[in-house]
């Protein structure tokens, strides 16, 4: 009987080693779990994400922490997700951006199919076209007008070459077959500010960045990017509507794990924001800023990844859109 002991010993240690993952994905999350955000404080994407963060706080019974590494066209943070254990503690609020990126960067560190597993769509935020005040064009029709009439003097603000916002403007300008001046700044606020100052005439933005400034009479809302009308600004027409009837500019955001964590944390995760995040009160504050709240099965983020990436390669590649 004594020469058993070490067989059954060693039994029971293999058995434990091969147990203990299935028990850590049972009882995750035990410690704080971070969510990076690859933007500064203070935008669209952080906004979300703290409500994200506190909603999930109370679902999860651990604290969900927000943490803003902004960089590279998001790529800083988002390549700190990839690289990070696949254990469901650190997560990325993944973008378009995660999208486009995957085009405009030659020297991309980490694959944005490959590297993460979604979880789930958030929200959807149209971009909204915004002129200053003083601008002749009050609709989509005497812009495209004013536009061909003045080829190549119309300026347009962007958030930086290939941001949202400069895609947004470029497949306006290849729809419309017009000719306008991007004048790229770094992010969406000095845009708006100098869009307010009379510098520039046009931007293509997200409405949490310019419904004070509209609200307040400092820009004139023109047109919305989405195919249907936003539940913000719902007398505001679509772009789609005003007489380009394919366009469509919509960013959207949603969260991913790395690459390899295990699928029952994911599925916790999804069903956590399920709960969560549909509440009367979310979906209130998040359409007041201006976004569509999304709560999705992984299945639809990853397509929503796919398809953009095919669509932002063909513009990138037609408009001609390259970063130093």
């Amino acid at each position: 009987m004594r020469s058993l002991k070490p067989v059954l010993m060693l039994l029971l240690l293999l058995g434990a080693v091969q147990a203990s993952p299935v028990a850590s994905e049972e009882q995750y999350p035990t410690r704080p779990v971070k969510i990076i955000v690859p933007w500064p404080a203070g935008g669209v994407a952080d906004f979300l994400a703290r409500v994200v963060a506190d909603r999930l706080s109370g679902a999860l019974n651990q604290p969900v922490i927000v943490e803003n590494k902004p960089g590279a066209g998001t790529n800083l943070g988002s390549e700190v997700v990839a690289r990070a254990a696949p254990d469901g503690y650190t997560l990325l609020l993944a973008s378009s951006n995660n999208a486009v990126n995957m085009t405009l960067y030659k020297d991309m560190r980490y694959d944005t199919v490959k590297d993460f597993l979604p979880i789930s769509l958030l929200a959807l935020v149209p971009n909204i076209l915004v002129v200053n005040p003083k601008f002749p064009a009050h609709t989509v029709k005497e812009l495209i007008d004013y536009s061909k009439a003045h080829p190549g003097k119309v300026k347009y603000a962007s958030a930086g070459n290939g941001s949202p916002a400069h895609l947004a403007a470029e497949q306006f300008k290849r729809l419309a077959q017009v000719d306008m001046l991007n004048v790229p700044y770094k992010g969406a606020a000095p845009a708006v500010t100098d869009l307010i100052g009379g510098h520039v005439d046009v931007m293509f933005t997200n409405i949490p960045a310019s419904l004070g400034s509209i609200q307040a009479g400092q820009l004139r809302a023109v047109a919305i990017g989405s195919t249907a009308r936003s539940k913000s600004m719902p007398d505001l027409p679509t772009i789609a509507e005003s007489g380009l009837p394919n366009y469509e500019a919509v960013a959207w955001y949603g969260l991913v794990a790395p690459a390899g964590t295990p699928g029952a944390i994911i599925e916790k995760l999804g069903e956590a924001l399920d709960r969560t995040m549909k509440s009367p009160e979310t979906l209130r504050r998040l359409t007041q800023q201006g976004t569509e709240p999304v709560i999705s099965a992984p299945d639809a983020l990853a397509n929503q990844i796919r398809t953009d990436i095919s669509s932002y390669r063909n513009l990138i590649h037609e408009s001609g859109i390259s970063i130093e």
